[in-house]
């Protein structure tokens, strides 16, 4: 199994333990982490096993960090649709 797999599974075995501890702050600052590991990991797997696992492996993380994805997307639509400024 490449080196980038392996690391894709401890990522995922790391988002899943900080996801399974208690927190006052929602787990925001473990989801920046996450996401700041997770974004280099991911060139790294699409660069070593092609795009097909790296769309999959992308697929998990979005999986995993599903809030973080939807706040990013609506506040794109918030920014697409809002119009120009006067």
């Amino acid at each position: 199994m490449p080196t980038s797999l392996i690391l894709a599974c401890v990522w995922v075995i790391a988002a899943n333990v900080i996801a399974m501890t208690p927190s006052k702050k929602l787990h925001w600052p473990q989801a920046y982490g996450l996401i700041a590991l997770g974004v280099p990991l991911l060139g790294y797997v699409t660069y070593e096993n092609g795009p097909w696992i790296g769309l999959l492996v992308l697929a998990a993380g979005v999986s995993i960090l599903r809030w973080p994805v939807l706040y990013f997307g609506r506040w794109i639509k918030r920014l697409v649709t809002k119009g120009p400024a006067e």
